[in-house]
């Protein structure tokens, strides 16, 4: 990964149980996230899926961390799930904007994170290409093991959207590529949000991820139910400082 730029960090940073494992004991909890981001370069900010962020919000956290930290911003869920993309135009319009004037320069991707029950079919492969705008870095997560075809990742390279590659009970597991961009989220596997992954399977990601070639990286661990994420977090971030 010499040559890549990689992200590493978490999808939520006040899991209690991090307290004495990550933040210091006397560090009050107004003061994680700015602990945080003096640890890790990224943060998958999920809060935008249950309540539709405004730019004010969104530029008190740009003004929080390091000049080079990124966020990644996941997309409503009455855009996802409740309207599944369709009838949304001014709600997608409406987000692209606050995402931007919000976060700046600091904006890494949007992530478009859509339900298990949304399974493939040509008409609902279109309304993910409609729904994108090309000017921002748009990620599709996709929880039906029915997406996972080649001509669905031929598609998505043609519209220059990044797959977004999970590990996520029932799902495959193998890396994708159909941007320069690597987009990973780890989600607890077998048991969703709370399993933590081995110091060796923490190690094989960083390896697999090396060998694709993407040019810029994120790995998040969505596994903060539990100590999980924060350990992980730490394991891949050390590795990949004796790697790179």
């Amino acid at each position: 990964m010499k040559k890549n730029k990689l992200y590493i960090g978490c999808s939520s940073y006040a899991t209690q149980s991090w307290k004495t494992l990550f933040y210091p004991d006397d560090l009050p909890k107004k003061e994680w996230f700015n602990y945080y981001s003096k640890h890790f370069n990224t943060y998958e900010f999920n809060g935008s899926f249950y309540k539709f962020p405004t730019v004010q919000n969104l530029l008190a956290w740009h003004d929080k961390v390091p000049v080079d930290f990124k966020f990644s911003l996941k997309v409503p869920r009455i855009i996802t799930h409740i309207r599944r993309l369709e009838q949304c135009d001014e709600e997608i319009e409406e987000f692209y904007r606050v995402s931007q004037e919000g976060l700046k320069n600091k904006l890494a991707c949007i992530l478009w994170q859509l339900p298990p029950s949304f399974s493939y079919n040509e008409d609902r492969l279109k309304s993910v290409l409609r729904a994108m705008n090309a000017d921002f870095k748009n990620v599709v997560e996709f929880r039906h093991k029915s997406w996972w075809r080649q001509d669905v990742i031929k598609i998505l390279h043609e519209n220059n959207i990044t797959f977004c590659n999970v590990n996520y009970p029932k799902l495959p597991t193998s890396i994708q590529q159909t941007t320069s961009i690597g987009y990973v989220r780890m989600h607890g596997n077998p048991e969703l949000f709370y399993s933590e992954y081995t110091k060796d399977e923490v190690e094989t990601l960083y390896h697999e991820v090396d060998t694709v070639g993407f040019k810029e990286i994120y790995i998040y661990f969505n596994n903060t139910a539990s100590t999980a994420a924060i350990i992980n977090a730490v394991q891949l971030k050390e590795i990949s400082k004796n790697k790179r």
